[in-house]
């Protein structure tokens, strides 16, 4: 039962990951409607997200790859620093550091306080209306080549607000993103790009952790199948956001999340969830 309800929250990562809807919020959502009507725990949730950023590296290789080459021969001057790829090199590293440093100093808050279901469902809303308003009046004329520092810096901070449960790490970022004029395929994918060695660097050191002490419902096995899981429905879900939004609207996310902020809301107050 155990590694069916693993498949079922891999799947589910895999899904809602590059979505702005908040992986992390849905994992915890499910997992109480779940035979063990557990939290899979923040340990469970890092682990398999390796799972869906390995996807990014499988989608985005050849952009990535460029980036790193053109950022490492900037270092020896055989490439322009200024040059679009080096920069975008310097600003994935600067735009990590919030998120790793808060990660670390709020490790208790995160695994406790930001469980909370009445702030998941609060985030849900509160980032739905924001994502929604960024992408109705932004003016989407920025391209990921005219990124700057100062935005890059900024859009870092707005991938650290992904700690807490309902916010979406790439909803938050692009929604930045978007308010800051980017084009929507620009802003999704700088906020894949920019998520990649936060969220390995988080899952490998939640990994690590979880051979000195297990952690959660779930055992390795069924953390190890839910990764792969996680891979395989995360790559099919980057194809089609990113073909999606060349010409569509974010609208269809912010109903969504809307309504699954307020049902969760509901639950709440009738008593048939417990926030923690």
């Amino acid at each position: 039962m155990q590694l069916l309800e693993a498949i079922l929250l891999g799947l589910v990562q895999g899904l809602t990951e590059f979505l702005p809807i908040s992986s992390s919020a849905h994992l915890r959502i499910v997992g109480e409607f779940l035979p063990s009507a557990t939290d899979p725990g923040a340990t469970f949730t890092a682990i398999t997200q390796i799972g869906t950023e390995v996807a990014v590296l499988v989608y985005f290789w050849k952009t990535i790859t460029r980036i790193v080459s053109t950022w490492w021969r900037s270092l020896f001057g055989r490439v322009d620093r200024a040059d679009p790829d080096a920069r975008l090199g310097w600003l994935i590293i600067i735009g990590t550091l919030p998120i790793v440093i808060l990660g670390f100093t709020l490790q208790s808050v995160i695994r406790d306080a930001f469980r909370n279901l009445w702030l998941t469902a609060t985030m849900l809303i509160v980032f739905g209306l924001l994502l929604g308003a960024a992408d109705r009046w932004g003016r989407r004329t920025r391209e990921l080549t005219q990124l700057t520092y100062r935005h890059g810096i900024a859009l870092g901070f707005a991938q650290a607000l992904a700690l807490i449960p309902g916010v979406s790490r790439s909803g938050a970022t692009t929604t930045l993103g978007l308010a800051l004029g980017y084009t929507r395929p620009a802003a999704a994918e700088y906020a894949f790009l920019l998520a990649v060695p936060a969220v390995f660097g988080s899952g490998l050191f939640e990994l690590w952790k979880s051979f000195e002490e297990p952690g959660g419902p779930y055992g390795p096995l069924d953390t190890a199948v839910a990764t792969v899981v996680a891979f395989g429905v995360g790559l099919a879900v980057i194809a089609f956001l990113m073909s999606y939004i060349k010409k569509r609207s974010f609208l269809p996310f912010v109903i969504y999340r809307l309504v699954l902020g307020g049902a969760l809301i509901v639950l709440l107050a009738t008593g048939v969830l417990q926030p923690l």
